[in-house]
């Protein structure tokens, strides 16, 4: 073996450790897999590290599906994201800079890298690995451009990298941007950098994404969604995921809801495919070490978590060589469990996709190995599908893991054992991959031809590349193949890629107005939307005539396209539109994203009508509502007050103006249903009643306070918008919200149970008494977020003061729940009650620990 430099600084050189020669003669060593579906009880007190051949002895698969390993340390150490070139080479991201000691911490220092993974003699395996970017601190996203260049995400900054002679080692490093999210928690840090269909590049986590345009990498407006890793489907719809949920579709484009920063919903963006309380994942062993792992009681007797703990890297397979059950369907990775999980993706005809789990129990992969830890997904050239797996025990970083995970990772010495990395790769019985591309290589013509090809990842790589180019030659070919290939597909990915070339054309866009496949319809109205903004009247009246279009894709596209039209004549086709298919919230959202400024004359004109669409009333009246314009609102408000329109109108606008004025649709909160996983609290909310922010009228609504005094159907309605307002001379609200009735009875329990408990040392006046109790009015500590108080009864403090021996040990959630909304309700104090069930949640999650807290545990922040 001959090593020219350093292991963490190799360029250009073959490893042969053991394994790996071994695979040379022999092809990639294969698992051997456990029977499926499988599950083992035994779990090891100290899970040992395991070598690349015992790894491979711990997983379980479908029949007929094979895992071989393709890589592992000391050729790749750490890969947390990967994908492949347009010849067949593996880039890799490795990220040994994370979680890195036994205390878990996050380096950053430039120790991280991008490196080239290459199979030199075509038996299966890579033997060869060159570093192209070395001495990177924490990078999470990156993308292969042409001409040995590389787009890398180290935030903040954003460089491109490129290779001038040909060695595969970057010799430049150019910046792009020097916002690309922050330096801090690696979680939540801007990823992807996604080439979509649309020649954008999506980054998720991030305010913006990136168009390709002439050579140039431009920002384009977007929505901060998603957490790690982005796809798309074969009509060019991206999906996303974010930590405990794993797949969600953007109908629509984020670009289209950044144009009306007042709606306050943004449906057919980031939808949801996966109901909660219907999927369930089936790890391979118990799987206690979890953030969340001390609510046992949302686990299975097994000691198995039935939601996922954390998922990345959603993958639509698209490829043709695997069976074709698995074509369009999604897979991610949960490496917190140790899965791999497959969904099926279904579409009902009707506008509505979801995605159930594809097996009714058991996984597309499991290992029993905790250390399994699947960061990234990838369809390789050959069809197969490839995994990342970082190999640790650890699959949350220290400054986001629970006290409850950290003390289970510490008996368990799960920190040791850092510096490796596996890449597996799934095959199945019959496989027969097609030969190794050379794309980087080949002409015009080919590039354009193997738009032709069944599977996504030679079409993908082929439009990038002619787009890159943007080789006149090319052209032509191009335009015949928007006219006569046979598979929808091909003709969908020629047209994006001469729009990136910026050789589309206003007859090209007609055509796909016109085409028989509804994908391509939807492509030929974002394409259409230039020639709408500068009034071309044969492409508007093509573009007007999909309003009826059967396909709900289409209709929600077309609510979308009309904002670029001309502002008094995008009027009349969306109330016709609306009018038509408003009670779609898709198709109302996409519509009210481009009717900033003209919501009340579209109000004013639905309103009118006998039974209008109730959901494009709420968008509309709710976007005026955040503006918090005193005329627009104004008038909004009087139309809802209004007894000449329909009680379902003014409902309507009534919810509207009550979501907008509270920012109501917001994302809910990352809280799993039954609460079986994420950070928040089954059963709580954190949100009280009231608004940040009042809407100021200029005068009493007095028929609104009218119909919230009455007794009819519109009257609780009626007062949730009139708590939201104000006018001159309204009185200012009380410090304290009214409490519910199921409040007010713990209050009053609460005074009852202080008195006996607590009031010795406290006093009942609440002002406490000196050396032996620290007073509770005024107390930020008593008012603080619901976990410290409830640790402090439970655990007791060592204060100042002494020791504040424990309360709750005796006592029911509901009796701590009571006497801590008693103390943060009285004597001035304003805090919010306390529910009983997140008393138990901090008990559960500091059940291990036996000592009294400190005052300065207690000032850190707890996760």
């Amino acid at each position: 073996m001959r090593v020219t430099r350093a292991k963490f600084g190799i360029i250009g050189i073959v490893l042969a450790a053991p394994l790996l020669l071994a695979a040379i003669t022999a092809g990639a060593p294969r698992a051997t897999l456990l029977p499926w579906p499988y599950f083992s009880p035994d779990e090891p007190e100290a899970p040992p590290v395991r070598t690349p051949a015992e790894a491979l002895k711990t997983f379980s698969m479908p029949p007929g599906y094979r895992l071989e390993l393709v890589a592992s340390e000391p050729l790749v150490q750490d890969p947390i994201l990967m994908e492949f070139d347009g010849d067949g080479r593996l880039w890799v991201v490795e990220l040994p800079g994370w979680a890195h000691n036994e205390s878990m911490d996050n380096s950053f220092d430039p120790v991280n890298r991008l490196v080239v993974l290459e199979d030199t003699n075509e038996d299966g395996v890579f033997d060869k690995r060159t570093v192209f970017l070395d001495k990177l601190v924490m990078p999470r996203a990156f993308k292969i451009l042409a001409n040995g260049c590389a787009l890398v995400g180290e935030p903040p900054m954003l460089w491109k990298a490129c290779d001038t002679d040909g060695d595969l080692v970057s010799d430049t490093k150019a910046p792009v941007a020097d916002d690309f999210s922050r330096l801090g928690v690696l979680e939540h840090g801007a990823n992807g950098l996604f080439w979509s269909m649309e020649n954008r590049l999506i980054v998720s986590e991030h305010e913006w994404d990136l168009a390709y345009d002439k050579g140039r990498f431009t920002r384009v407006p977007g929505l901060r969604r998603g957490q790690w890793g982005v796809t798309q489907d074969d009509g060019g719809r991206v999906y996303r995921n974010v930590n405990t949920d794993p797949l969600f579709v953007d109908y629509v484009a984020p670009s289209y809801y950044t144009r009306n920063p007042d709606m306050v919903r943004t449906s057919g963006l980031y939808t949801s495919l996966v109901d909660q309380e219907k999927t369930n994942i089936w790890p391979a062993h118990p799987t206690l070490g979890l953030n969340r792992g001390y609510r046992r009681s949302v686990f299975r007797d097994d000691d198995t978590a039935s939601y996922y703990g954390g998922v990345s890297s959603p993958l639509i397979y698209r490829g043709s060589t695997l069976p074709a059950e698995l074509h369009g369907q999604a897979l991610v990775a949960d490496g917190a469990t140790n899965i791999v999980h497959l969904l099926r993706v279904m579409d009902d005809g009707k506008g509505k996709l979801s995605a159930e789990d594809f097996y009714p129990k058991g996984e597309f992969l499991a290992s029993t190995d905790v250390r399994f830890r699947p960061t990234a997904l990838a369809t390789g050239w050959d069809g197969a599908i490839y995994i990342a797996d970082m190999y640790r025990g650890v699959s949350q970083d220290g400054p986001l893991q629970t006290d409850y995970l950290k003390d289970y990772i510490g008996k368990r010495g799960l920190a040791k054992g850092t510096g490796m990395g596996r890449i597996y790769r799934v095959v199945h019985d019959g496989m027969k991959p097609p030969a190794r591309p050379t794309l980087t290589k080949a002409g015009s013509a080919e590039l354009v031809a193997t738009l032709s090809n069944p599977d996504g990842w030679w079409r993908d790589t082929a439009q990038q590349l002619l787009v890159q180019r943007a080789d006149p030659a090319s052209v032509p070919m191009l335009r015949k193949l928007v006219r006569s290939d046979a598979d929808w597909r091909a003709r969908l990915q020629a047209l994006w890629t001469l729009d990136g070339m910026g050789a589309g054309t206003p007859d090209l866009v007609t055509l796909a107005l016109g085409d028989r496949e509804a994908n391509i319809r939807v492509a030929g109205l974002r394409l259409a939307e230039p020639a709408l903004g500068a009034g071309d009247a044969k492409i508007t009246k093509a573009v007007l005539a999909l309003g009826g279009d059967e396909s709900w894709f289409v209709r929600r596209q077309m609510a979308a396209t009309l904002g670029a039209m001309p502002a008094d004549a995008r009027l009349a086709p969306m109330l016709a539109l609306l009018r038509a298919h408003g009670d779609d919230l898709i198709v109302a959202d996409a519509a009210v994203s481009g009717l900033r400024g003209e919501e009340v004359r579209v109000l004013s004109a639905l309103a009118q009508d006998p039974a209008p669409p109730a959901e494009a009333i709420v968008g509309l009246a709710s976007a005026v509502a955040k503006r918090r314009d005193a005329d627009t609102g104004g008038a909004v408000v009087a139309m809802a007050e209004n007894p000449q329109l329909a009680a379902s109108t003014r409902s309507a606008l009534l919810d509207g103006l009550a979501m907008g004025l509270t920012g109501g649709a917001a994302q809910a909160g990352n809280s799993v249903a039954g609460g079986r996983a994420g950070g928040g609290i089954p059963g709580v909310s954190s949100r009280r009643g009231g608004a940040s922010e009042q809407l100021a009228l200029a005068a009493e609504p007095t028929t609104l306070a009218a119909l919230a005094k009455g007794e009819g159907a519109l009257a609780p309605a009626a007062g949730k918008v009139l708590a939201l307002v104000t006018w001159p001379g309204r009185p200012a609200p009380p410090a304290l919200p009214p409490r519910s009735a199921s409040e007010e009875a713990l209050f009053v329990q609460g005074r009852t149970l202080y008195v006996d408990n607590c009031s010795g040392c406290h006093q009942l006046s609440g002002q406490g008494m000196p050396q032996v109790g620290a007073p509770l009015a005024g107390s930020k500590r008593a008012t603080a977020s619901f976990d410290i108080p409830v640790r402090i009864l439970t655990n007791g403090l060592e204060g100042k003061l002494g020791l504040m021996p424990p309360l709750g040990a005796d006592m029911s959630d509901d009796d701590l729940a009571a006497i801590l909304t008693y103390v943060r309700q009285s004597w001035g104090n304003t805090g919010t009650p306390v529910p009983p069930a997140a008393v138990k949640e901090w008990r559960l999650a500091f059940a291990h620990r036996t000592d009294p807290w400190s005052e300065d545990e207690l000032a850190k922040p707890i996760k």
